[in-house]
């Protein structure tokens, strides 16, 4: 083999190996790209499963606290009607029989 080929051949393994090496970059590149992406895609999955455990838990607070609220309105309404009844049949001349311990 000559020189000038020798050097040529030399010149083309050295542009495959670089297009080589290029490749592996991209290949790199590209799975980490997907690895990347995966990984967001998990991590905003456990946010929005966080984010949806976190509203599950305040809408039980809601809801108790509401419960709550309904009964000390149900409570006054009572009291206000037991009042009411009990200025009518005090107008008639009538009263509630109240056990006094």
């Amino acid at each position: 083999m000559s020189v000038e080929k020798a050097t040529k051949v030399e010149e083309s393994f050295q542009r495959v190996l670089g297009f080589k090496k290029m490749v592996d970059r991209w290949r790199n590149s590209h799975t980490h790209c997907l690895w990347q992406t995966t990984l967001d895609q998990r991590r905003n999955l456990y946010a929005t499963l966080r984010m949806q455990d976190a509203m599950g838990r305040e809408l039980a607070l809601a809801r108790k606290q509401l419960l709550v609220v309904r009964r000390a309105a149900l409570c006054q309404l009572f009291e206000a009607e037991l009042r009411q009844y009990e200025r009518e049949l005090n107008q008639t001349g009538r009263a509630f029989y109240v056990e006094r311990l």
